[in-house]
């Protein structure tokens, strides 16, 4: 396995640990509707909450956050849509987190964006794109 996804996996093992420390039931890891994936999806006290994980080795040219971009976010967004409709939970109330680790090996810094961002739909036309069949 390539170091930087050593690193990642890594990251995504603190990510569970941090978010289980807080009460945070982890429902999934790296739960798949191809193409989409979301890193964790969490339930909080009955919140249903999609987490992205993002692993960086230092932060020095930029914030790890920032790598969940708009496009990023339309895909999570769909993959939430997507994840709610296959386990019918209707009306659940849920929201977008990012966590993010710096550091080369456990421990990391961990930063975590509770409510980082709202639902986004795709506003684009991307040729080849097959969100659009999950629904």
């Amino acid at each position: 396995m390539a170091l930087h996804n050593e690193l990642g996996k890594a990251g995504e093992t603190a990510a569970c640990q941090y978010l289980l420390e807080r009460d945070y039931h982890i429902l999934e890891r790296n739960w798949r509707c191809h193409p989409l994936e979301v890193d964790l999806i969490a339930d909080d006290w009955g919140e249903l909450v999609f987490v992205e994980v993002k692993t960086r080795s230092d932060d020095r040219w930029e914030d790890p956050a920032a790598a969940v971009d708009r496009y990023k976010q339309e895909s999570l967004s769909l993959a939430a849509i997507a994840y709610i409709r296959r386990n019918q939970l209707g009306n659940i109330p849920f929201r977008f987190d990012i966590i993010t680790l710096v550091g080369s090996e456990p421990p990391f810094r961990i930063r975590h964006y509770v409510n980082a961002f709202p639902l986004r739909p795709p506003h684009t036309f991307r040729p080849n794109h097959e969100h659009d069949r999950f629904f």
